[in-house]
């Protein structure tokens, strides 16, 4: 949700594209601000207490470990942290001024799982394993870090609420939104054949000649399961390569390899992979659940970087260089690390013209 993108301000482009503020410490955004000492608390906490900066590390992709001095990070690692910080504050602005919305305590505690979750959720995409659990990270954060986070999410999880292209994480919304797509939720069994370059051109036109998948395979495929005609596996949504084969088989027909293989490195030598269903089943909702939730967020997040970046564009920032430079990327305003002195010795240039003459 509100953890996409980052921001960062260097100069004010067009009347109503960049707001910049000046701040002497830490981050200010739209007069709002978080004081240096409390970034610095914050970010000490972070590359201090190993299961807050695992869960962060994976969420942000940036390497929240200690930097080169004692209670220090990297700059990519305080860039990061400020941005989400600024747009934390932003969108938690935006809600309270426009939307007139203030979280109570259920939406405090919803907005508690709905971070523990996002954790948990970045950690195993990312493939992390954390020492402690999502909960134990959040617990971990000093007060007004912890306070601020849950009162930005809550902001976020509101946000989300009120766009007219977002699809509610209820039961029923779920289940609804599993009907309409239920083709997209098949258990499908599938048959691979890996074939070796010097054998492609026999294997296209032994396809064309109408030759089965299952005897494709047992001629050209160099994998164990040739012998079994190609029959790889089942995979519904409730496996973890699930997303990967639904990706792999695309458009294919029942029975049949494509035309086009897609292409594998295997122990450096290369080979042409060719996929193909060979049953399609219909999956109960029970097991597509978890599909089902991941496609909806997926969807939500879209809806919702499209919102942040609009809030973000008129947003009033200042950033103390301290902690990162304010800037336009391509995906956006964001926090970029800021500029390093250089490593090495600068080699002047040769001079020329009347530099020259005047040396």
């Amino acid at each position: 949700m509100r953890r996409l993108v980052a921001l960062f301000v260097v100069a004010i482009v067009g009347a109503g594209l960049f707001g910049v503020s000046g701040i002497s410490s830490g981050v200010g955004v739209n007069g709002d601000r978080v004081s240096g000492s409390s970034l610095r608390v914050e970010l000490a906490a972070i590359s201090s207490t190993p299961v807050l900066q695992c869960y962060l590390s994976a969420l942000s992709s940036a390497n929240y470990g200690p930097g080169a001095g004692g209670s220090t990070v990297a700059a990519s690692a305080a860039a990061s942290w400020t941005n989400l910080r600024v747009e934390g504050l932003a969108i938690e602005q935006y809600v309270h001024t426009t939307l007139h919305y203030q979280p109570n305590a259920a939406d405090l505690a919803l907005a508690t799982s709905s971070l523990e979750g996002e954790l948990t959720q970045s950690a195993l995409a990312n493939k992390f394993t954390c020492p402690g659990t999502s909960a134990q990270a959040i617990a971990a954060m000093p007060a007004e870090m912890r306070g601020a986070e849950l009162q930005d999410q809550a902001a976020s999880l509101y946000l989300v609420s009120k766009l007219n292209s977002s699809i509610p994480l209820t039961l029923l919304s779920m289940k609804t939104y599993y009907v309409a797509h239920a083709l997209s939720y098949d258990t499908i069994c599938v048959a691979i054949a890996l074939v070796s370059p010097s054998n492609v051109a026999a294997f296209s036109k032994a396809q064309a000649s109408g030759m089965s998948v299952a005897q494709l395979a047992k001629k050209f495929s160099l994998d164990h399961s040739a012998s079994k005609g190609g029959a790889y596996g089942c995979y519904d949504p409730s496996s973890t390569s699930y997303a990967s084969v639904r990706g792999a088989i695309g458009a294919t027909a029942i029975d049949a390899f494509p035309t086009t293989p897609r292409t594998v490195t295997l122990s450096g030598a290369t080979y042409a992979l060719y996929v193909s269903p060979i049953s399609r089943a219909t999956t109960p909702f029970v097991k597509a659940e978890g599909q089902v939730l991941s496609d909806i967020r997926n969807l939500n997040a879209t809806s919702a970087s499209t919102m942040r970046q609009q809030i973000l564009y008129r947003a009033a920032v200042g950033v103390d260089p301290a902690y990162g430079r304010w800037g336009l990327a391509q995906s956006g305003p964001m926090v970029f690390a800021p500029a390093l002195p250089a490593t090495q010795d600068v080699v002047p240039a040769a001079l020329s013209g009347a530099a020259a003459i005047y040396k």
